[in-house]
C-alpha cells in the first residue's frame, strides 16, 4: 500500500521479535524524543510551582499560559505537516523544531517575570509544533502498516521514559541544590542539546514520497478534500479525548494542594510517566491486533477513575494513585490515535493529516486547560477533576453507542 514499500523492513519473520524488526531510525527517533523530554519535563515538573510561588501567577494565568502554549504548538503542526508533504522531506523540519526547543530552554531560568516564561513556553511549544507532525509522519514513512502500532508505541514509550527521568532529576537536584529552582532549570539545557545531535547524526530519512498523479500537496482545500471521512471521524474523536483531559500542570498543582512538599512535587510526574512508559509499547503492539474501540473505551474508563481519585484526594498518596491512572490512560490512547491517523491518511498527505489532527486537538486542549483553570479558581480543585470525569464518561458513552454503517471509522484495524 505504501509508496515507500522499497524502504519497508517488511513483516517480521517467524520467531523474529517486533523489537528487532523495527528499523534503527525508529529507535533513534525514540531516543531523540526521550532526551528532549528529559529536558522538557525537568522544567515542566517545576514550572507550575515556579510560576505560582516565585512569580505569583494565578491558577487562571497558569491555565491560560499552558493552553495558549499548547494551542500554538498545535497550530504550527498544521503548517509544518503540510510543508513536509509539499517538500516531500521531513527531517529538516525535525531539526528546526528540536533546535528551537533546545534554544528555548535557557530562557526559563533567566525569567524574571511571567511574561518571560510565557514567551519561553511559546517558543518551546512552537518548536514542538514544527517537529510534531513531520515526525509522526516520518514514523509511518519508515515502517510498514503492520508494525505502525509497535513503532508509535516504542517511540511513545521512550518519550515517556524521558518524561520520567526529567522529574526524577528535578527531585534529586532540588534536594542537592537546596530547592534553588533556577539552578535546577539550567540543567535542562544539556539533554536538549544532545537530542539535536542524535537527530542530526542517527536518523535516516527514506526517499521522498511519490505524489498522486495531478495532486497538489500543501495546506489547501484540495489537499484536505482528499482526506477520507474515516480520517475526519478520527480527528473528531481526538478532540473529544483531549477535551476530556487537560494539561498535566494541574496534576502537579493538585499534589501541592494536598500537602506534597515543593521539593517533591516532581514525583507526581515521575509516577505518571513510569506507568505511561511501561504500558505505551505493549498498548501499541496490542493496537496492531485489537479493535481500537476496545482500547479507547478502556482508556476513557481509566481516565474517569483517575479524575475521581484526584477529585477526592486528601493526601499525597492518593494524588500519586490518580497520577498513575492518568499515565495508564495516556498509554492506552495516545499511540493508538497516532496509528489511526497514519492508517487513514494517504502516504503523501500524512504530514498534513497529522498537522490538522494536532491543530484540532490543540484547540481542544486550550479550551480544556482554560476551563480547568476557571473551575479551580471559582469552585476549587474538586470541581476541575469532576468535570473531567463527566466529559470522559460522555465520550465513553458516545463510543459505546456509536454504530457506524461499516467498519470504516474507528473500529477498523487494518486493510
Amino acid at each position: 500500500m505504501s509508496p515507500r514499500s522499497t524502504q519497508d523492513p517488511g513483516t517480521p519473520a517467524p520467531g523474529k521479535s517486533v523489537y528487532r524488526a523495527l528499523p534503527g531510525s525508529i529507535w533513534a527517533l525514540g531516543f531523540v524524543s526521550m532526551l528532549m523530554d528529559v529536558s522538557s519535563e525537568l522544567i515542566h515538573s517545576l514550572l507550575p510551582v515556579f510560576m505560582g510561588t516565585v512569580l505569583g501567577a494565578s491558577m487562571v494565568t497558569i491555565g491560560l499560559i499552558e493552553g495558549i502554549a499548547e494551542g500554538a504548538a498545535a497550530l504550527t503542526k498544521v503548517f509544518s505537516g503540510a510543508l513536509s508533504d509539499y517538500l516531500g522531506r521531513r527531517k529538516f523540519l525535525l531539526v528546526l523544531g528540536y533546535g528551537l526547543g533546545a534554544a528555548a530552554k535557557p530562557m526559563f531560568p533567566l525569567a524574571t517575570s511571567i511574561g518571560w516564561v510565557f514567551a519561553a513556553r511559546c517558543i518551546d511549544r512552537i518548536g514542538k509544533g514544527i517537529r510534531g507532525a513531520p515526525r509522526d509522519a516520518l514514523v509511518a514513512d519508515i515502517v510498514p502498516r503492520q508494525l505502525r502500532g509497535a513503532a508509535y508505541g516504542l517511540r511513545q514509550s521512550l518519550d515517556t521514559l524521558g518524561a520520567f527521568i526529567g522529574p526524577l532529576l528535578a527531585v534529586v537536584f532540588m534536594a542537592w541544590l537546596a530547592n534553588d529552582i533556577k539552578a535546577v532549570l539550567w540543567l535542562a539545557v544539556i539533554p536538549a542539546m544532545l537530542a539535536v545531535a542524535v537527530l542530526v547524526f542517527a536518523v535516516r530519512e527514506p526517499a521522498a514520497v511519490p505524489r498522486e498523479s495531478g495532486a497538489r500537496n500543501g495546506l489547501t482545500f484540495a489537499a484536505a478534500r482528499r482526506l477520507s471521512l474515516r480520517y475526519w471521524l478520527i480527528v473528531a474523536l481526538g478532540a473529544v479525548f483531549t477535551m476530556a483531559r487537560f494539561s498535566e500542570a494541574f496534576l502537579i498543582l493538585r499534589a501541592q494542594d494536598v500537602g506534597l512538599a515543593i521539593g517533591y512535587v516532581p514525583l507526581i510526574m515521575i509516577v505518571m510517566n513510569v506507568v505511561y512508559a511501561v504500558f505505551a509499547y505493549p498498548a501499541g503492539v496490542a493496537a496492531d491486533s485489537i479493535a481500537p474501540r476496545t482500547l479507547l473505551v478502556s482508556g476513557l474508563g481509566v481516565l474517569i477513575a483517575a479524575d475521581m481519585v484526584l477529585a477526592l484526594a486528601v493526601s499525597p498518596a492518593q494524588a500519586f494513585a490518580g497520577a498513575a491512572l492518568w499515565g495508564l490512560h495516556m498509554a492506552f490512547t495516545q499511540g493508538l490515535l497516532a496509528k489511526l491517523v497514519a492508517d487513514a491518511a494517504q502516504a503523501d498527505l500524512r504530514g498534513t493529516a497529522f498537522g490538522i489532527f494536532n491543530l484540532v486537538s490543540g484547540v481542544a486542549l486550550l479550551l480544556a486547560s482554560l476551563t480547568a483553570g476557571l473551575l479551580w479558581s471559582v469552585w476549587g480543585a474538586v470541581a476541575t477533576f469532576v468535570a473531567g470525569a463527566v466529559f470522559a464518561a460522555l465520550a465513553a458513552a458516545g463510543l459505546l453507542f456509536y454504530r457506524p454503517g461499516s467498519r470504516a471509522a474507528m473500529c477498523k484495524t487494518g486493510g
